[in-house]
């Protein structure tokens, strides 16, 4: 039977999960480097609903007991 060691595979799913999220705020980070005006404050909104929703994932995913309940949340970006 292959034991799975469920911090590193917890720390691999965050690194996705970083990465993922880093991925989605990339046409964000342009608009806010570049102060673009009437985009600065909706690219921070829009920044923002990301932060929340991998804030959440991370949650879930330092709760997750089993392998495939980790697998289950990884980001599919």
């Amino acid at each position: 039977m292959i034991q799975i060691n469920m911090t590193k595979a917890k720390a691999i799913a965050h690194d996705a999960r970083r990465a993922a999220r880093a991925k989605e705020f990339e046409p964000f980070d342009n608009a806010i480097a570049k102060q673009i005006p009437g985009q600065v404050d909706g690219a921070e909104a829009e920044r923002q609903e990301i932060r929340d929703k991998y804030a959440a994932l991370q949650t879930q995913m330092d709760a997750a007991q089993t392998p495939d309940e980790l697998k289950a949340l990884m980001p599919t970006k």
